[in-house]
């Protein structure tokens, strides 16, 4: 086969679709093979039309989607469960292209946008990527994270680019960004990135995308304005041409925690008195060796501490305080809230699947206010997200 030639087969698993689906779309005229092998009956689609038909399928019900695309097109890497694709998405550029790894993920994304992303991105091939004018990835962190270089350092193992099953990804989105020169990129690490491995690991990320000729901007920036949670994230953009870029100015929506909690919760997120006293004596050992560790009891009228994918081992990080018993755990619900995901998001998985996926993602009306200024910059039309695209508990 030509390697850019598709049986039905391959063209199932390049979109992400059962055969049988494939089929349908087939019979149905909506995805129409480019050469008929009449000899042996099958049927062969090119690169070029998959990339086309994977760009036009945000459908819903036969429809087409009512968001109002301004021509831009990103891809979405390391892709979770989809927070940067709902950003830009609302910003007004169109996906044509997502990768996710773990297949959880994949299928919150596919239950929300309608399209299983391709696989690990290490093994398919830059020219197998559609054509896009954004690069966009929120790259693994565990390797940069304070929690992962304890981790990584306690099993005897080497962190950050010298990890060689995550730390080398970055790499991929260099080969990536060499391959097709988008106008643009956007990544999303954490905030220890700068000052890991005593700033070496900052030096040869920003001297990787210094030699592809890229300008760079880079932000810490706390998500706490948008959302009742107290997150930092670095921001790193980077523009193929001198554009006028300007980091958006995020307006204080003075979130609180009452907002996103549900009016009636099951008794199994309240905690058991086992596990509540296990907490309370393990914070009161650290108190008095004077480490800061323990619970973290959150105020109603206040913010979180940072929801982090281990919330689902006993989820002491954010704890609800409950009249006349134990404190509890958030929702699932309740935490997409937090990371400012619309009660229409679908959760598909078990709890224990949703509080990693949620820990995982970015704060979506945060990258939404990037999103927002990066697309401006490339049009030059300023765009401002609506204050009701960035309401907590938005509703659409």
């Amino acid at each position: 086969m030509h390697t850019s030639t598709f049986t039905l087969l391959q063209a199932a698993q390049f979109l992400g679709a059962s055969p049988h689906v494939l089929r349908h779309w087939r019979d149905s005229g909506r995805l129409v093979p480019d050469v008929i092998d009449f000899r042996t009956r099958t049927h062969y689609y090119s690169l070029e039309s998959l990339h086309r038909f994977r760009t036009n399928r945000y459908r819903r019900d036969g429809q087409p989607d009512q968001q109002s695309f301004n021509g831009l097109r990103f891809i979405d890497l390391f892709a979770g469960i989809g927070g940067m694709h709902r950003a830009f998405e609302r910003a007004g550029a169109n996906c044509v292209f997502s990768s996710e790894i773990d297949l959880f993920a994949c299928t919150t994304y596919q239950a929300n946008f309608h399209t299983w992303p391709a696989g690990d991105i290490t093994k398919i091939h830059a020219g197998n990527v559609p054509e896009h004018d954004i690069l966009v990835a929120g790259f693994p962190c565990q390797p940069f994270s304070i929690a992962g270089v304890s981790k990584y350092g306690s099993l005897g193992r080497e962190h950050g680019f010298k990890d060689e099953t995550k730390g080398t990804l970055f790499f991929d989105i260099v080969r990536l960004l060499d391959y097709h020169r988008p106008k643009a990129f956007m990544l999303e690490n954490v905030k220890n990135l700068q000052s890991h491995d005593k700033g070496k690991t900052w030096q040869v990320i920003s001297r990787a995308l210094d030699e592809l000729g890229y300008i760079v901007h880079s932000r810490v920036l706390d998500a706490k304005l948008l959302v009742p949670q107290h997150r930092e994230r670095i921001f790193i953009l980077g523009f193929r041409d001198s554009v006028p870029f300007g980091w958006p100015e995020i307006p204080d929506l003075k979130p609180q925690v009452r907002e996103i909690l549900e009016e009636h919760v099951d008794d199994k997120y309240t905690l058991s008195d086992h596990l509540w006293s296990y907490l309370q004596s393990y914070a009161r050992k650290h108190r008095e060796k004077g480490n800061g560790y323990g619970y973290g009891l959150a105020d109603s009228s206040g913010i979180t501490r940072t929801l982090s994918a281990r919330y689902y081992k006993d989820g002491s990080e954010i704890l609800i305080p409950q009249e006349g018993k134990n404190p509890r755990r958030l929702t699932p619900r309740e935490c997409a809230r937090l990371m400012g995901y619309p009660d229409s998001f679908r959760i598909p998985v078990s709890d224990t699947q949703a509080y990693r996926q949620f820990g995982n993602s970015v704060v979506v009306p945060l990258v939404g206010c990037i999103a927002s200024a990066l697309v401006s910059a490339l049009t030059g039309e300023e765009r401002t997200l609506p204050t009701q695209q960035l309401q907590l508990l938005e509703r659409s």
